[in-house]
C-alpha cells in the first residue's frame, strides 16, 4: 500500500468516525423526544481496484420495531375510543345524578312526593299546595334540564367529529407530500431519517382518530388502509367529508337523514358496526356518542317522562282531565301522544292550569287540575292519590324498564343503572387499553436510545478517531522525510 493510499484510508476513517459522532449526538440529544427512532451508521470496507481503500458510510438504519408500533397504534386507538365514550357516559351520569345527591332526578321526584304528603296533611294552607306545585316544577324542569345535557353532549360529538375530518384531511395531505420527499431524497443518496420520524409521528396521530395499517410502498413510501378496508393514501390521500350542524334536536337522526354521514372521496362510509369502515379509534367512538349512547339515553328519558305524565293524566285519578285531556304533567301545552315519545323529556312541563307563575291556580293541585271553581278546603284525597301514584308500580311502555313493573323512582333507578353499567364497561376497555398501551410503549423503549450505550460508541468513535489521525500524522512525518532527501 503506498503513502497515499494509506492516507486516503486514515481520511476516509475520520470521515467515518465524525459521522458516527453526529449519530450519537442525535441519538443522546433525542432520548427524550417521543417518536424518535435511533439512529445506527452502517459501514464496509471500501477497495479500489481489489484493493483496501480504507471504510466507507453506507446507510444510516433507523431502528424501529414495526410489529410493536403497529400493537401500540392499535392500543391507542382502542384506548381513545373506550376514553370518548366512557366521558359522555359519565357525562350523562353526572347529569342525571345520584340518588343521594340533592337535585337528582331521585331527589327531585322523592321531593315531588314529599311535597304532596306535606299538602295532603293540611290541605288547606296556600303554602303548601304551592311548595307541591313548585316541586312538580322543579321534577319536570329537571328532565327539561338533564335533556339539554344530553343535546349538548350530542351537539359536541357533531363538533367533535368535523374538527377531527379537518384534522386528518390535513394530515392525509401532509403524509403524502413526505412521501414524495422521501423517495425523491432516497434516490439521490440523502439521509431520510429525520423525514420517516416526521411522518410515523403524523400516522400515530392519524391512527388514534381512525385506526390504520400501514403497508409499504417502492421508495419507503407508505399507503394506510382502515380495518375495513377503505384506503386512506395510497399514492394520492383521500378526502373524508362531513356536514356539521350547529343545532341538534331529539328526533335528528343519521338514519333520517337529518345528520351528516361521512364520506370518502364522496362516496358514504359504513359507521357503527364491528365491520365499519372506521372501527375504533377517537373518530367512531364521536359518531357512537352522536348516533347511539345521547340516543339510547334520551330514549330512556322520554320514557320515565311518558310514564310521569301518564300516572298523573288518568281520569280515574282526577276526574277533571277529562275534560280536556291534560294531567298534572303535559307534553308542552298538549296532551301525549305516543308516536311523539322522542324528545318528550325536553317538552314536558306541568300544566298551566295549576301553575300559579303560568296564571294557574295552586288549589287546583288539590281539587282537580281542570276544576273551574275552587272544591272543599279540606278535602286532601286527591293530593294522597296522587302521592301514592308515584310510588305505583305501573308497567313501563318504553326505554329500558319496558314491560316490567316499576314505580316512577324505580324507573329512574333502571335508567341510572343502564348508564353506570355502560360507563364502567368503557372505563374497564379503556383501563385494559392503557394497560396494553404502556406494555408496548415499554418494549418500543427497548429498542430506543440508551445514553450509556451511546457514550459507551462515543468512546470507541473518539479512539478510532485519535487512531485515523496518528496515522494521518505518521504518513505526513514519512513524506517530509522523504522531501528532505
Amino acid at each position: 500500500m503506498s503513502l497515499s493510499s494509506s492516507l486516503h484510508s486514515a481520511l476516509s476513517g475520520l470521515n467515518a468516525a465524525s459521522r458516527a459522532v453526529e449519530l450519537v449526538s442525535s441519538n443522546v440529544a433525542n432520548a427524550m423526544t417521543e417518536g424518535y427512532a435511533k439512529r445506527e451508521i452502517n459501514l464496509a470496507a471500501q477497495t479500489v481496484g481489489g484493493n483496501g481503500a480504507g471504510v466507507q458510510v453506507v446507510g444510516i438504519t433507523r431502528i424501529v420495531n414495526e410489529r410493536a408500533l403497529a400493537d401500540q397504534r392499535d392500543a391507542n386507538a382502542n384506548m381513545a375510543n373506550a376514553e370518548t365514550q366512557a366521558e359522555a357516559w359519565i357525562s350523562i351520569e353526572t347529569a342525571i345524578g345520584y340518588p343521594t345527591e340533592s337535585g337528582s332526578l331521585t331527589d327531585r321526584i322523592d321531593q315531588f312526593e314529599a311535597a304532596l304528603i306535606s299538602a295532603a296533611s293540611r290541605p288547606e294552607e296556600t303554602i303548601r299546595l304551592e311548595k307541591a306545585v313548585s316541586a312538580a316544577v322543579d321534577l319536570a324542569e329537571g328532565l327539561n334540564s338533564i335533556s339539554d345535557e344530553i343535546a349538548e353532549t350530542r351537539m359536541e360529538a357533531d363538533a367533535d367529529i368535523a374538527d377531527m375530518v379537518s384534522q386528518l384531511n390535513t394530515q392525509l395531505d401532509q403524509v403524502q407530500s413526505l412521501n414524495w420527499q422521501i423517495f425523491r431524497m432516497g434516490n439521490s443518496g440523502q439521509d431520510t431519517a429525520s423525514l420517516l420520524d416526521e411522518r410515523q409521528a403524523l400516522v400515530d396521530s392519524i391512527s388514534e382518530i381512525i385506526p390504520v395499517h400501514q403497508v409499504e410502498r417502492d421508495g419507503k413510501q407508505i399507503a394506510l388502509f382502515t380495518p375495513g378496508g377503505a384506503t386512506l393514501l395510497d399514492g394520492p390521500a383521500a378526502e373524508l367529508s362531513f356536514t356539521p350542524h350547529a343545532v341538534i334536536t331529539p328526533n335528528m337522526t343519521l338514519e333520517n337523514g337529518t345528520l351528516s354521514g361521512l364520506e370518502l372521496n364522496g362516496e358514504p362510509l359504513t359507521l357503527h358496526s364491528s365491520y365499519g369502515s372506521i372501527e375504533g379509534g377517537r373518530l367512531a367512538a364521536a359518531f357512537e356518542v352522536r348516533d347511539v349512547i345521547t340516543v339510547e339515553a334520551q330514549a330512556g328519558l322520554d320514557s320515565l317522562a311518558r310514564d310521569l305524565i301518564g300516572r298523573f293524566e288518568d281520569s280515574s285519578l282526577d276526574s277533571t282531565v277529562a275534560t280536556d285531556g291534560l294531567g298534572l304533567f303535559v307534553d308542552g301545552a298538549v296532551s301525549f301522544d305516543p308516536t311523539l315519545e322522542t324528545g318528550l323529556a325536553a317538552r314536558i312541563s306541568v300544566n298551566a292550569n295549576v301553575d300559579p307563575n303560568s296564571g294557574g291556580e295552586a288549589w287546583r293541585i288539590r281539587d282537580g287540575v281542570g276544576a273551574v271553581t275552587a272544591g272543599e278546603e279540606g278535602d286532601a284525597s286527591l293530593l294522597s292519590a296522587m302521592a301514592d301514584r308515584i310510588t305505583q308500580t305501573r308497567v313501563a311502555a318504553s326505554g329500558v324498564s319496558a314491560g316490567v313493573s316499576r314505580s316512577l323512582s324505580g324507573i329512574a333507578s333502571d335508567l341510572l343503572s343502564e348508564i353506570s353499567s355502560n360507563f364502567s364497561q368503557q372505563e374497564n376497555a379503556q383501563a385494559f387499553h392503557s394497560a396494553r398501551a404502556e406494555a408496548v410503549a415499554y418494549e418500543i423503549a427497548q429498542d430506543g436510545v440508551d445514553t450509556d450505550t451511546e457514550m459507551q460508541k462515543l468512546l470507541m468513535i473518539e479512539q478510532a478517531y485519535a487512531a485515523n489521525a496518528r496515522v494521518i500524522q505518521t504518513v505526513d512525518e514519512l513524506m517530509q522525510q522523504l522531501l528532505e532527501l
